[in-house]
């Protein structure tokens, strides 16, 4: 079949989109990615030149009463007109959102020709843009069965989110020498999802002096905005780390670390899951319905992760849930084999199997 995903905008709709058009084309169909004119997607299909990839100028939904509400509506019809002429070439069977709204108009389209459509909820808590195209597709994928009361009237399946397939695991102490790391020291990995996190950053300067006498190294992933100002605390307060913006190899970096602090993105926590990688989760407070804090919660709850709320963490406190983590291993090793339980078997699989049983009756696979 021939297959669009919709999959732009953040690292958490597109490197699971990437995910499941990895299994699509390896199973001998022909797919298109539609993605936002966001650097990030850019960047990260730079490289992946087996995809045919168009850009939509779709933006996200502002408040109804906001003058942006005239901005949004002109791009989100410039997009529909674009997938309607996009899909006259490239006549697709089935079209996948893995939502925010780069997938809506292409979900739109879909209808529109009377082909299968399908989105995918990573988070617990859905978004908006999912919330509205559900009415138009013939099923719905979570990520977490946790999200399945949200669409009591629609056909759900859980397949887990999708983890790509680059992310395998590497042994340890190789990865660390790639990264200037002494191989037998523990790591702590730090990051704030695909554009790093102020919050997190901030939490982690505040942590530094707090942590001086624990053998302890870190992978710090900042952000563009704030590698400086991190790279300058760490070496004021000798902790070694290796500090970067960002790292494209991030197999490498979840292979080094036996700890990680970061957002609680649905995305991330697969791809921690399929690492095996403990983490001490701070959910980013402003996320729509606070979907990360409940994706935390449910990480949490398994034993598979440390909650803690960015209102209520200080230097201090999150020093000290570092310190017990690393200083008691057997735990730490607990907690790991808890996180590798939260992995989806073949998610990637599920949603593109998803796909052909839909559309076997148009196209045979």
């Amino acid at each position: 079949m021939n297959a669009v995903i919709a999959c732009g905008g953040t690292g958490g709709h597109l490197f699971p989109g990437i995910a499941v058009a990895e299994v699509l084309q390896n199973r001998g169909h022909k797919v298109m990615l539609l993605i936002s004119e966001k650097d990030i997607d850019t960047v990260a299909l730079s490289s992946r030149t087996e995809f045919r990839v168009e850009k939509l100028p779709t933006v996200g939904l502002p408040s109804p009463f906001s003058p942006a509400f005239f901005g949004f509506t002109r791009r989100f019809i410039e997009s529909l007109s674009l997938c309607r002429t996009i899909y006259r070439k490239f006549k697709p069977h089935a079209v996948l959102g893995m939502g925010g709204f780069t997938s809506t108009a292409p979900l739109l389209a879909g209808r529109f020709r009377g082909i299968a459509t399908f989105i995918h909820e990573s988070n617990a808590v859905p978004g908006k843009a999912n919330r509205w195209t559900a009415r138009i597709v013939n099923a719905v994928m979570l990520g977490f069965k946790e999200c399945a009361p949200f669409f009591p009237k629609i056909r759900t399946e859980i397949t887990g989110t999708p983890v790509r397939t680059e992310l395998v695991s590497l042994d340890r102490a190789e990865a660390r020498r790639e990264l200037g790391l002494q191989e037998h020291l523990p790591t702590l990995l730090v990051m704030g999802g695909s554009q790093g996190a102020s919050g997190i950053n901030q939490a982690l300067i505040k942590a530094l002096p707090f942590l001086q006498g624990l053998p302890l190294q870190v992978i710090h992933l900042s952000g563009a905005r704030d590698e400086r100002l991190v790279a300058d605390n760490y070496r004021r307060e000798n902790v070694p780390a290796y500090i970067a913006p960002f790292h494209h190899r991030m197999e490498e970096v979840y292979s080094a670390a036996d700890l990680v602090v970061a957002r609680a993105g649905a995305a991330s926590l697969a791809e921690l899951a399929a690492f095996s990688l403990p983490g001490i989760l701070i959910p980013f407070p402003y996320a729509a319905d606070d979907h990360q804090t409940r994706n935390a919660e449910i990480y949490a709850h398994a034993d598979a992760a440390i909650l803690l709320k960015q209102s209520e963490i200080s230097g201090e406190l999150l020093a000290r849930r570092i310190r017990e983590s690393i200083e008691n291993p057997q735990r730490l090793q607990q907690m790991a084999t808890n996180c590798a339980r939260m992995a989806p078997k073949d998610a990637a699989g599920r949603v593109a199997s998803t796909m052909e049983k839909y559309t076997s009756h148009e196209c045979p696979v």
